[in-house]
């Protein structure tokens, strides 16, 4: 599933999470730029649970190298030293939450981020919110460390941070909407489902792939993500029962527009500002 939007408009301008997504911009390019300099961003900064356990120790990696033989040019498994984290290392546990494995890991968790992170905000106000938004993170990070003790593989992506922005929207509109388009084989349909059906059905899927799956398969941090959404839903919790939540946004009423041919019908909504 992926989101459009949803029909709660921002009460202001969402500046700190804007910062996020321009800082995990940032990140991403700097990775970019040094990796085509022979550097990675990733072995020094991204969070290695074996790193952070024994830090002392020397991490040895496989990794697949081509090489050229008789028959032909082959891939084998060469080993690898990683090079000392760039900061301590149990540190990592939150630099790792601005890095991006790739282009499209990248843009798919700034547009979540983007959907879901400005209500957040409007709750908790900016500077909660850049808090609440680490803290989820480091959460995140803590929960996959946890399940992946001696893992040599490096860990990174916002993934858990915005897990944890996800499930503190969950908890905080649980009336609200959200524009979703879903692949069918290869028809694109556009559903209006109550955000918490939407999130619901993305932890559901979280936790199936968690327990399905052996630890780090498809390079996925299954149990990152749910660490942070169960750690943003607790946070956001505590803080609506202990009245430091700012009132919630009224929704957007939906609107007459149209999507490519097709007119929304009398109970079809498409909201917009």
């Amino acid at each position: 599933m992926i989101p459009l939007r949803d029909n709660i408009p921002s009460r202001s301008t969402p500046i700190m999470n804007y910062l996020m997504i321009a800082l995990c911009t940032g990140a991403f390019l700097l990775q970019v730029m040094q990796e085509k300099a022979g550097v990675s961003l990733v072995d020094r900064y991204g969070m290695i649970p074996a790193r952070v356990t024994h830090p002392d120790e020397v991490i040895v990696v496989p990794e697949k190298v081509l090489v050229q033989t008789p028959f032909g040019v082959q891939v084998q498994v060469a080993q690898r030293q990683l090079p000392p984290a760039g900061v301590a290392p149990w540190l990592t546990v939150l630099t790792c939450i601005f890095l991006h494995g790739s282009l499209m890991h990248y843009l798919g968790n700034m547009w979540f981020l983007y959907i879901f992170g400005d209500n957040v905000e409007d709750r908790l106000g900016h500077f909660g919110y850049v808090l609440f938004y680490l803290v989820s993170g480091v959460a995140a990070s803590l929960v996959h460390l946890a399940t992946n003790v001696d893992s040599p593989v490096p860990t990174i992506g916002a993934s858990g941070a915005i897990a944890g922005v996800m499930g503190a929207y969950f908890c905080m509109y649980p009336k609200a909407t959200v524009l979703s388009i879903i692949p069918i084989f290869i028809i694109m349909e556009m559903v209006v489902l109550p955000a918490p059906v939407f999130l619901g059905i993305w932890f559901a899927m979280q936790i199936w792939n968690g327990v399905s799956t052996q630890s780090g398969a498809a390079g996925v941090a299954w149990w990152a993500h749910i660490g942070g959404f169960v750690a943003g839903m607790v946070v956001a919790k505590v803080l609506d029962l202990t009245h430091h939540l700012r009132p919630p946004v009224l929704a957007r009423r939906p609107g007459t527009e149209h999507i490519g041919m097709h007119r929304l019908g009398p109970g079809e909504h498409l909201f917009r500002d």
